[in-house]
């Protein structure tokens, strides 16, 4: 993927973030995740039936890079099972990290592959994606 096209992926979930906005329902598990080095602060709920996702919400305050990466986390998420969001969690981490990763889960997210260039920004991409394995961490709790 070209660096352009990264940049318009990017922007495009950043100024249009898709699933933006929390609602009343009690049926949905939260997290709240923050960086304590900057303004981003990510509010999450989740819907889980069935052993799948079936819808995720967010709101709160972000730079453009934690912005667009919770839109894409969102897109990429609904309608996988709880393991195959687990797998694609993984996924994305280990891309962060520099590690072995598997690009093809990952979809939109493949924009974030370079983000490792930029130390401080690592967190910005990473934050809404530990916000939904504590969702999907609480939702293990629950079945136990």
């Amino acid at each position: 993927m070209d660096e352009k096209f990264k940049r318009s992926i990017i922007l495009d979930h950043y100024q249009n973030p898709r699933h933006r906005g929390l609602i009343d329902d009690s049926s949905y598990l939260t997290s709240n995740t923050n960086n304590d080095s900057c303004i981003d602060e990510i509010n999450l709920m989740a819907k889980l039936e069935n052993n799948k996702i079936s819808d995720i919400r967010f709101d709160g305050e972000a730079c453009a890079i934690c912005t667009s990466s919770t839109s894409i986390m969102i897109d990429t998420l609904i309608g996988k099972n709880i393991n195959e969001a687990k797998e694609i969690i993984n996924n994305f981490e280990n891309m962060i990290d520099e590690k072995e990763y598997n690009e093809e889960l990952l979809e939109q997210a493949n924009v974030y592959n370079d983000i490792y260039k930029q130390a401080n920004r690592k967190k910005c991409a990473l934050l809404p994606w530990w916000g939904m394995k504590k969702i999907l961490e609480k939702d293990d709790n629950n079945d136990k």
